[in-house]
C-alpha cells in the first residue's frame, strides 16, 4: 500500500517512517509539510493511505481533505485529541496521539489491512461491558468535548447521580455510566472501589493515612482525598500487603 505523510514536523515525519518500516506492507512514496502541498502530492501519487496531521501552519488537515474530490484512508496524527470527534465525522480510519507508540500504530495498520474497522478505541460510557486492561486507551466524550485517554492515566472516578466523573490531568467530563458498570470493566488489580461513591487508581495513591471508625483517607497524585470505608480498608490492607 502506498502511503503519503503530511506534517509539518520534519523530525514527526522522520519518526513516523522509521516506525513504519516494521510495516513491509505499508510503503512510503513521499511527504507534505502543509495541507497545499499535502493536496499536490495526493493528486500526484493517488496513495491508498494519508498520514495526516492536524494542527498545521495555514490549512489545517481537515481543510485539506475537503478539498480532494476523492481522499484516501486517513490514519490522523497529532499532539491534540480534542479533534477526535471531528475525526469520526470524516470517517477516519485511526486517531494516533504523538508520541505514537508502536502498539497503537500496528492497530491502525491493521484496520487497514481489513482487520477491525470499528472505532479505534472504545468509549468509556458505551454500553459495551467488555474486559479493560490498565495499559487500553479509552474514549471519553462529555457533550462536544472528547478526549483518548489511556485508563493508567485515569485516577478516580466519582459517581453524580447517573453519572459517573473521570479525572484525569485537569479534566473531569462527566460520562453517563455508573460506577457499578465501570467497576465490572475495570482492572481490580489496579482500580479499586474506596467506598460506595468512588473507584481509585492506586498506582495514582500518593499518601494513605488512618482515618475515622478504623477506615482509611487516601491522597491521591491530583491532590484528591478519598475516604475508604471500613469495610473496604480491610480489603486494601489484604491487597497492600506483602
Amino acid at each position: 500500500m502506498k502511503a503519503i505523510i503530511i506534517d509539518d514536523e520534519r523530525l514527526a515525519r522522520l519518526e513516523l517512517r522509521k516506525l513504519l518500516q516494521d510495516f513491509p506492507e505499508v510503503e512510503v512514496i513521499d511527504e507534505a509539510a502543509n495541507a497545499e502541498e499535502g493536496v499536490s502530492k495526493i493528486e500526484l501519487h493517488q496513495p491508498d493511505i494519508i498520514f495526516l496531521d492536524i494542527q498545521m501552519p495555514g490549512q489545517t488537515g481537515f481543510d485539506m481533505l475537503s478539498q480532494l474530490e476523492k481522499a484516501p484512508q486517513v490514519i490522523f496524527t497529532t499532539a491534540y485529541d480534542e479533534f477526535a470527534l471531528k475525526a469520526f465525522e470524516v470517517n477516519a480510519l485511526d486517531y494516533l496521539l504523538k508520541p505514537i507508540e508502536p502498539k497503537r500504530l500496528a492497530d491502525a495498520i491493521q484496520k487497514l489491512n481489513g482487520g477491525d474497522l470499528r472505532d479505534p478505541r472504545p468509549e468509556l460510557g458505551s454500553s459495551n461491558n467488555s474486559p479493560l486492561s490498565e495499559h487500553d486507551q479509552v474514549f471519553v466524550k462529555d457533550g462536544e468535548r472528547c478526549w483518548f485517554v489511556r485508563l493508567s492515566d485515569i485516577r478516580l472516578f466519582e459517581s453524580v447521580g447517573n453519572y459517573a466523573k473521570v479525572f484525569f490531568g485537569p479534566n473531569k467530563p462527566l460520562i453517563l455510566k455508573s460506577l457499578n458498570a465501570l467497576e465490572e470493566r475495570l482492572d481490580e488489580k489496579t482500580f479499586f472501589r474506596a467506598n460506595r461513591k468512588h473507584i481509585v487508581n492506586l498506582r495514582l495513591v500518593d499518601k494513605v493515612e488512618p482515618y475515622f471508625n478504623g477506615g482509611l483517607l487516601l491522597e491521591l497524585k491530583g491532590g484528591e482525598k478519598i475516604e475508604v470505608s471500613r469495610r473496604q480498608t480491610v480489603k486494601f490492607k489484604e491487597m497492600m500487603s506483602l
